[in-house]
């Protein structure tokens, strides 16, 4: 997990060098982005959001995360139903789903960096994006 206000500082800096304004609402929407380890779904978000800023709509955490994905800020992680963020660690790496209760770990598995260049050398490509997820069953569903 990278150091919560780190990230915070990271994602507020690109907010602030492309002229973006921070309302209280999108900076708590940082907060929760940058600190969370569950990987949180808008509704999630806006859950905790509502809690300090009770007038708050959906629909500008909507646009607030849809704002940090389109600076590389957030990494969505889509499901067939639904779709969690990542503000922790907003980059291309695995997870694993449990399929039950919906639990989203970040392991740190070794070689995904030597599978993403031997993809590249066999194919000629140049890999701009990856998905590594695994689908199990958690141990507290088992």
């Amino acid at each position: 997990m990278a150091d919560p206000q780190a990230r915070l500082e990271q994602m507020l800096a690109k907010l602030k060098s492309r002229n973006f304004r921070l309302t209280p609402q999108r900076l708590a929407v940082l907060q929760i982005l940058a600190a969370s380890t569950n990987h949180p779904s808008v509704e999630d978000i806006y859950e905790e959001v509502k809690q300090v800023f009770p007038t708050t709509s959906l629909a500008t955490i909507y646009k607030t995360v849809s704002l940090l994905k389109e600076i590389h800020e957030v990494l969505e992680i889509r499901f067939t139903d639904s779709s969690r963020f990542d503000g922790n660690k907003p980059y291309p790496h695995p997870h694993i789903l449990c399929l039950r209760c919906g639990r989203v770990l970040d392991p740190e598995l070794p070689g995904v960096d030597q599978l993403v260049a031997a993809a590249a050398a066999c194919s000629g490509y140049q890999i701009v994006d990856h998905r590594l997820n695994f689908y199990g069953i958690c141990p507290d569903c088992q």
